[in-house]
């Protein structure tokens, strides 16, 4: 399947592993998109702070600086959505990796179709939210939601959302008062489907209850609805 905007999309790799990023330099390009390649951490931040990519596919255990630390520098000035690769399994990596801003977290070993599939969902996600045209703001009684910053302010300050929390509770916002169940929402927000096993969404929730507690919103609540999924509640004035 070839990427769906017109010129090839720009993936900067970064991957220590000379194997394992030759062959993902030969099947990206094979299917039509326009790569680099860098193997130091501390490089691949700096080239993607010079330079315009579509998506970074990275690895966390680099040299230079690990990836972890690249996500977190690089979140302060940039929004590319950004893939780790980790062979460390553990759910805090995970947790991590989410919590610093990840857009996806693939597991090594992955086959190249895997990582392909991945690659496409979250470019056609970002295609699909650079597009989308204006809409109402969602009535809250405090906050103001800024779909371009992908963040939320409440008197001059900011919840400090990542994309990912941003379009959870944005979701939520929209179906106040309505129990949104699991499934909906892996689906919907994080684009693929529900595991038992996955916290990320248990995570993402719980950031977005301490960002909001952190800027002192009481109009509403994200609440746990035990079997179901979650249901923003609006408080009392």
């Amino acid at each position: 399947m070839q990427a769906q905007s017109r010129a090839p999309a720009r993936i900067l790799a970064i991957e220590d592993d000379p194997l394992l990023a030759a062959h993902l330099h030969d099947h990206l390009r094979h299917r039509g998109f326009d790569v680099t390649l860098r193997q130091d951490g501390e490089e691949g931040l700096g080239l993607a702070r010079e330079e315009d990519f579509d998506l970074i596919l990275m690895d966390i255990l680099l040299p230079g600086r690990s990836g972890l630390e690249v996500l977190a520098s690089l979140r302060h000035e940039r929004k590319v959505p950004v893939i780790l690769m980790s062979a460390l399994g553990a759910e805090q990596d995970r947790i991590a990796g989410f919590s610093q801003g990840a857009d996806d977290y693939l597991p090594k070993p992955f086959s190249m179709g895997e990582m392909e599939v991945r690659i496409e969902a979250v470019l056609r996600r970002v295609a699909y939210e650079r597009q989308e045209a204006p809409v109402d703001l969602p009535q809250d009684p405090q906050l103001e939601f800024f779909e371009q910053r992908t963040d939320v302010c409440l008197g001059g300050q900011w919840a400090g959302f990542t994309p990912t929390e941003y379009r959870l509770f944005d979701l939520l916002s929209r179906s106040a008062e309505e129990v949104l169940s699991k499934p909906f929402l892996y689906q919907q927000v994080l684009h693929r489907a529900f595991s038992q096993h996955d916290r990320s969404l248990d995570m993402h929730v719980s950031h977005i209850r301490r960002k909001l507690q952190a800027v002192g919103y009481s109009a509403g609540r994200v609440e746990t609805v035990w079997g179901k999924g979650y249901v923003l509640t609006r408080q009392p004035s």
